[in-house]
């Protein structure tokens, strides 16, 4: 435990944050994005960037014919298909063998069809169309008539909203349309381009979107086809060029908060709450809590995104960031914690659940998510919220009702099922609810779970253990009241003993970019997990070890 303190204390940055990956984390995605707007929208000048992030693209190519979100992982079909699709536009000849190779796997693997995650199935769809495999009169005409209704927009499309304002405006200019379909974009068109300038304007007109080169890339081609805010084009242009890497490639979002609340609740759990490096990462947070409402998202001021002072709102990072805090020394009587409380109040959804960053939206990557809305009831709970108030029921007869049938929960933003089956159990402990049938079924599914090596996975038996999903469940059974006798435990501990190398984990890709299509591993998620785990195991059988 000494050695993996040790190795996060040895990431930690001088601003506190605790960096796993900001510099050299490529991105299958992030380079299509950016090589595909640059080349649409300023072909002369960042041909040379556009050659390079081509020839990134055929060398990271796996054997198999694929491509995964950070290369060397798993192929996935999602960047599979838009990485193909884009070298099919920009070089056929020169990458010719790469597509055909690429267009073998998604074959086997069953073809855009196969793709569950269906907003990203039809982003394929429009790179197909680009390539010259679809016809892009076959493409489904996207309603920009609906930008109109701002709420409606945004709980229908959630933090997607900017990408298919833009998406729509591009269509309405390059697609034939009749006297009605003319009528109704003309009505849309204003308002879809007053989203996306909010968002641009409150990121200081920067053109990055959230630090990502996939969303900005996305956004900035379709405004360029679109003959739309040629100021917040070349804002982006000029944004993707400073973030070219020389070997070709462009970097996915970094998530300095995201890395720093889980190695900060590590450390903390390790017993280093009144270390002085602390204080770098609570005046981080502090420092990057936004106080102004995220207008497009319809957000109020107090949120916390997942690196940038002025980045999109996300409810896990806030509840996880508002919970650290408040069990910082004088935690609650901190006003970033109460800012936070506040923020996740006006965020809980009608339903009691919690959403990404949209209320009450019901978009399958973003909507009501059983692990979300159990991190932002153990933020409230931590800050003092009363567990027997209005907020705190809703959200516990929410969580009750959402379990699967066979006693597991979901997780929008991890893989599968043990992350969100490990985190509810915990906030149902902390709310009291530690004797109810669904919490004694959820401990019951992550021990019946377990691998027999010690691990634990995905919960289907297939998978190999992983060391995130591994020390969450360890750190839900604990809480749950199983002991440190209890065989479950203990051999999960022991895994994640024999997976240490020098106070460090290996990672693997449990983290959701787009769920189910694109996954990415999470280094801070992995190192502070795993440092929490064998904490509060060390701590329920002997006692806090420093």
């Amino acid at each position: 435990m000494h050695a993996g303190a040790r190795a996060l204390w040895e990431v930690q940055r001088p601003d506190g944050v605790f960096d796993h990956g900001a510099e050299g984390w490529t991105s299958v995605l992030a380079t299509v994005g950016a090589v595909s707007a640059l080349h649409c929208a300023d072909p002369v000048r960042s041909a040379d960037l556009v050659g390079k992030g081509v020839e990134w693209l055929c060398r990271t190519q796996a054997a198999d014919g694929g491509w995964s979100t950070i290369p060397h992982m798993p192929t996935e079909a999602g960047p599979t298909a838009v990485a193909a699709a884009t070298l099919q536009h920009l070089a056929p000849e020169r990458a010719a063998e790469t597509i055909r190779a690429a267009r073998s796997w998604l074959e086997d693997f069953g073809g855009l069809e196969a793709i569950s995650h269906r907003e990203m199935a039809a982003v394929c769809r429009r790179f197909y169309a680009r390539a010259g495999w679809l016809d892009p009169e076959d493409l489904p005409r996207l309603p920009l008539e609906l930008a109109a209704f701002p709420r409606l927009f945004r709980e229908l499309l959630d933090f997607r909203a900017p990408l298919v304002a833009a998406a729509a405006l591009a269509q309405a200019r390059t697609r034939a349309q009749g006297p009605v379909r003319r009528l109704l974009n003309r009505v849309g068109r204003p308002s879809a381009l007053r989203l996306i300038r909010q968002i641009y304007e409150h990121e200081g007109m920067t053109g990055e979107f959230s630090e990502d080169p996939w969303a900005a890339g996305l956004t900035c081609e379709a405004l360029a086809r679109s003959g739309a805010a040629p100021d917040l084009v070349a804002s982006t242009v000029e944004w993707l060029r400073s973030k070219a890497n020389p070997d070709g490639s462009w970097n996915m979002m970094p998530l300095d908060l995201t890395w720093s609340v889980y190695a900060v609740e590590g450390l903390m759990e390790a017993g280093h709450t009144a270390d002085p490096r602390l204080s770098l990462s609570r005046s981080l947070f502090h420092d990057r809590q936004q106080d102004r409402p995220f207008t497009a998202f319809g957000c109020p001021a107090g949120f916390w995104g997942w690196s940038s002072p002025h980045g999109w709102p996300a409810a896990v990072e806030t509840a996880e960031i508002t919970s650290a805090l408040a069990r910082m020394p004088g935690g609650r009587e901190d006003e970033h914690v109460t800012r936070g409380v506040q923020w996740l109040l006006a965020q809980q959804d009608g339903r009691g659940s919690w959403s990404l960053c949209v209320r009450n939206t019901r978009v399958d990557n973003c909507g009501p998510c059983p692990h979300t809305t159990a991190q932002a009831l153990l933020a409230l709970l931590n800050a003092g919220v009363p567990a027997d108030g209005r907020v705190v029921r809703t959200a516990l007869r929410w969580l009750l009702s959402s379990g699967r049938p066979d006693g597991s929960f979901d997780s929008v933003w991890y893989r599968s099922y043990t992350s969100g089956t490990a985190v509810v159990l915990e906030a149902l402990v902390k709310a009291g609810a530690g004797g109810h049938p669904a919490a004694l079924r959820a401990a019951e599914w992550l021990a019946r779970t377990q691998r027999p090596d010690g691990s634990w996975s995905t919960g289907d038996g297939v998978a190999p253990g992983t060391v995130e999903e591994t020390a969450w469940a360890v750190c839900a059974l604990l809480a749950a009241g199983r002991g440190t006798d209890e065989e479950a435990v203990r051999r999960g501990v022991v895994w994640l003993l024999a997976q240490e190398s020098d106070g460090r984990w290996p990672q693997a890709p449990v983290s959701e970019f787009i769920r189910g299509a694109s996954r990415f591993p999470n280094g801070g998620l992995t190192n502070g997990l795993a440092l929490r785990a064998l904490a509060a195991f060390l701590d329920a059988s002997a006692g806090r070890v420093v």
